[in-house]
């Protein structure tokens, strides 16, 4: 029987042969998007219940909003873009931080439209959850064809040999 889930190699290996550099950089910031949209709904969640050790940050008494940290983010990517050598703009953790400050921003979006009233309202919170963390997704998948459909081929190669 074969294993269902590739090996680390193969996944490394499929990676970098089968993506572009620009294809890996979209695929790291789909995942990274996902991700940290992912574990800061979780987050909010239970910092919002008064559960688990984590606590909002405030200064002077003004709670800093987490779309904050993701336009820090996205300066420093830009500083990079403009300023960068191109080995540096293709950096994974460049379009890991580009991922994450946008999933920062895009979490808060309705404060940023100053719609404070319907950003926690069940109805509208769980819609906006459920797109974008679908959106997410989608994205992270296709980013990642041309990889998972080389390992799906590998796959079915090992499973005929056996």
């Amino acid at each position: 029987m074969t294993n269902i889930v590739p090996r680390p190699r193969a996944v490394r290996q499929a990676y970098h042969e089968e993506l572009e550099p620009a294809q890996r950089s979209a695929l790291v910031s789909w995942m990274a998007f996902t991700g940290t949209f992912v574990g800061l709904r979780g987050l909010t969640y239970t910092i919002r219940a008064g559960k688990g050790p984590f606590r909002n940050i405030s200064v002077g008494g003004e709670h800093l909003h987490h779309y904050m940290w993701g336009i820090a983010l996205l300066v420093g990517v830009g500083a990079v873009a403009v300023r960068g050598e191109e080995r540096h703009r293709r950096h994974p953790a460049v379009a890991a931080s580009y991922g994450s400050g946008l999933a920062l921003i895009c979490d808060e979006f309705a404060l940023l439209l100053d719609l404070k009233d319907v950003y926690w309202a069940k109805e509208g919170r769980i819609s906006i959850d459920l797109g974008v963390g679908g959106i997410a997704l989608a994205g992270s998948y296709f980013a990642a064809l041309p990889m998972l459909r080389r390992l799906r081929r590998e796959h079915q190669s090992q499973g005929a040999s056996s």
